[in-house]
């Protein structure tokens, strides 16, 4: 056996945890008659610095989250992988049947299928198996729900049939082939990095295929801060192409200095030869690259902040990290000119804060929600304000996971 971890090592709250597994395990059976199950989670993630830098590249700080997918799962000899996911309901692949599929883009078979796919293209074993699983991981809240179940598809191949020896790079890579080439989401490698690798993690992506993983230390709570996800509502539904948008304007900056990412130009020649630029190509790919630049930069000196216990330092990166996205990446508003939710929701977590902690845009942007650091003796406080306006159980508060995808004991 790999990687495990026991129940009371994961989960702050014993009693809720062993309900949790208890009703997997029995609809486990109910849904596909398997009587003895192992269990497999992932946690979300939060992005904490490098906004849209890893499609290009560059460089990220980001978190796994205490909210996690967990899954009841047994080995069979049906030949396929079925899964119940609650909310969701029944789907299943053919492991003879691993290539892309039209009818799979924007649907959970995409992951189930890509993972598979990746794995045997690169040599890794595979095998049939049944999986009853829930999510805490909500949809919506920029916390990574498709990765995270990417992810953990992949630490289940990777648990059952290869012994634990997958790296958490290589399950992350394997979950952004199932979002790139099978779901149809142009993504990085941010979000399914952080969720298998767990904790604080400072990433280099100039090589994609072996990027640069360094993991930091720090709890936040010991500093007198909370990290909170702020849902200020907003739709995700035909956003696709504005987020695609975000790297496809990178890349034709890119493209222009005759380098594929951003990663590749550096900061001199790019504002040494600025002025070419307009007219080559639109004003707002100028105004992404020129954040690119700063951010992936930015998301090295918040790693280090950390690492130097320096909190201060940090709060302000955070903050520039924000205007920065909505002053020149311009990912805070969608194209409705009637949907502002999340612009007005960091605009008022900034009047509540009032200069003290951070609040900036979390993920990938447009609509949604927005990420703050509040200091521990106003959180009541921020929380009771903030639900004035968007109501009850729009903050959640996170704890920082130190585990990524990983066997559960039980």
């Amino acid at each position: 056996m790999g990687k495990s971890v026991r129940l009371n090592e994961i989960y702050s709250d014993q009693l809720l945890a062993e309900e949790r597994v208890g009703k997997l395990a029995s609809g486990l059976d109910r849904e596909w008659g398997a009587k003895e199950a192992r269990f497999f989670s992932a946690p979300g993630r939060s992005e904490i610095g490098g906004n849209h830098t890893d499609h290009q590249h560059g460089r990220i700080l980001a978190c796994a989250v205490d909210l996690d997918m967990l899954a009841a799962v047994s080995q069979s000899n049906s030949g396929e992988i079925r899964v119940y996911s609650e909310g969701f309901g029944p789907f299943s692949i053919s492991l003879k049947e691993l290539d892309p599929a039209k009818e799979d883009e924007g649907t959970p078979k995409a992951f189930l299928r890509g993972v598979a796919d990746y794995f045997v293209r690169n040599g890794r074993k595979v095998g049939a198996y049944d999986a009853y699983m829930d999510s805490q991981v909500p949809a919506g809240a920029s916390l990574s729900s498709s990765a995270c179940l990417a992810v953990l598809f992949g630490e289940i191949l990777n648990g059952l049939y290869n012994d634990g020896d997958c790296s958490p790079t290589f399950l992350a890579l394997a979950a952004k082939w199932a979002e790139n080439v099978h779901y149809g989401k142009p993504c990085g490698l941010m979000d399914q990095l952080a969720s298998a690798t767990g904790g604080f993690i400072a990433v280099d992506f100039y090589n994609e295929a072996d990027p640069a993983i360094e993991k930091i230390e720090y709890d936040l709570k010991e500093h007198g801060y909370a990290l909170c996800i702020l849902n200020a509502g907003g739709s995700h539904a035909n956003l696709s192409d504005q987020y695609a948008s975000i790297p496809g304007e990178m890349k034709t900056v890119a493209q222009y200095f005759g380098k594929e990412y951003l990663s590749d130009v550096t900061e001199e020649e790019f504002y040494t030869r600025i002025g070419e630029l307009r007219g080559k190509v639109v004003d707002r790919a100028i105004m992404r690259a020129m954040h690119f630049l700063a951010e992936t930069q930015r998301a090295k000196l918040e790693a280090n902040a950390l690492k130097e216990e320096n909190l201060r330092y940090f709060l302000s990166l955070a903050n520039a990290s924000g205007y920065s996205s909505e002053t020149l990446l311009e990912n805070i508003a969608p194209a409705d000119e009637n949907e502002r939710s999340l612009a007005l929701g960091i605009g008022y977590a900034k009047a509540i804060l009032a200069g003290r902690g951070a609040c900036r845009v979390q993920g990938g942007g447009f609509a949604g929600t927005a990420q703050a650091f509040v200091p521990l003796d106003f959180l009541d406080e921020f929380i009771e304000r903030f639900e004035r306006l968007f109501g009850k159980d729009s903050v959640y508060v996170l704890n920082v996971r130190p585990y990524g995808a990983i066997e559960v004991l039980n």
